[in-house]
């Protein structure tokens, strides 16, 4: 249970976060792109890598705070992040094939999944 607490509260700092740098980066940037959510996506990921990194090679958190931060905390932050590190896993394993279709796949199969989305809910709703 403490563990499911965590991911929650970091999640909710996450979102929270996520919501005030899009925000203002959209304020400072204008709204014409989605200059916000790019910047919370390469944000992130940078901050992936970061924790990861230093876990790894440097710094052992009890389990409840590595997952607060990457799964709460970046997981709300942004997903893109994770997408990233399970990318640079794949490649790092010599699955060449298989970063180009999870890149492929994740990018193309969630745009085109977003459209369906829209276009069932269209034919539903209209």
């Amino acid at each position: 249970m403490k563990m499911v607490l965590a991911i929650a509260a970091g999640g909710a700092c996450g979102a929270v976060a996520r919501h005030y740098v899009a925000a203002q980066v959209t304020h400072w940037m204008g709204s014409g792109f989605p200059w916000g959510i790019l910047a919370a996506n390469v944000v992130g990921s940078f901050l992936m890598g970061v924790l990861i990194e230093s876990m790894a090679l440097a710094w052992s958190p009890a389990q409840e705070l590595r997952a607060f931060l990457v799964v709460g905390c970046l997981g709300a932050f942004t997903t893109f992040s994770t997408f990233a590190m399970d990318t640079v896993l794949l490649y790092e394993r010599g699955q060449i094939l298989g970063t180009a279709l999870y890149i492929g796949g994740s990018v193309g199969l969630a745009v085109l999944a977003l459209v369906s989305g829209m276009q069932l809910m269209r034919m539903v709703l209209a």
